[in-house]
């Protein structure tokens, strides 16, 4: 994920060799929740299932091992005869490694508060602090246009 500049004196100035060896040293490209390979085209299914293309068998979430669905070549054959139309090509994901703060604390770079995640587990890792700032951002939106425009409309 993308430094903001207003956070950017928080990091070390070895933070991406700091990151490089968290993602590819420590996680071995793999992301740290579930598993996930870096840089690769992952096919997903439903509730954060996904292919592992090189163990040949879905996982969930976490990186277990699950028996849910049949393999993508499988669910292929099965889909037009399952659904009565043409073949919907399986919905896919470009993995990409960041390394995520686990306190959320950008000057905590301890190697134990550190680690490797996929953009999706980073994210559900994040929920809260995203929504804060949301929460603050439309806030501050409010109060501005509360200053400069006046009161909103009544609504109707």
């Amino acid at each position: 994920m993308p430094i903001r500049p207003s956070q950017r004196w928080f990091y070390p100035i070895d933070w991406r060799e700091l990151s490089q060896v968290i993602r590819f040293d420590r996680a071995g490209g793999r992301c740290e929740h579930c598993r996930r390979p870096h840089r690769q085209l992952v096919i997903v299914g439903p509730g954060g299932l996904w292919w592992d293309e090189t163990r040949q068998g879905w996982r969930d979430h976490r990186g277990r091992r699950s028996r849910a669905l049949p393999s993508p070549a499988r669910l292929a054959v099965l889909q037009p005869a399952l659904a009565g139309f043409a073949a919907l090509p399986l919905p896919s994901t470009y993995v990409v490694l960041a390394t995520a703060h686990l306190d959320q604390d950008p000057g905590n770079n301890d190697g134990h508060n550190l680690a490797a995640l996929c953009q999706r587990c980073h994210l559900a890792h994040d929920r809260a602090a995203h929504r804060r700032q949301r929460w603050k951002t439309l806030f501050y939106r409010r109060a501005l246009g509360d200053l400069f425009a006046g009161r909103y409309p009544e609504a109707r």
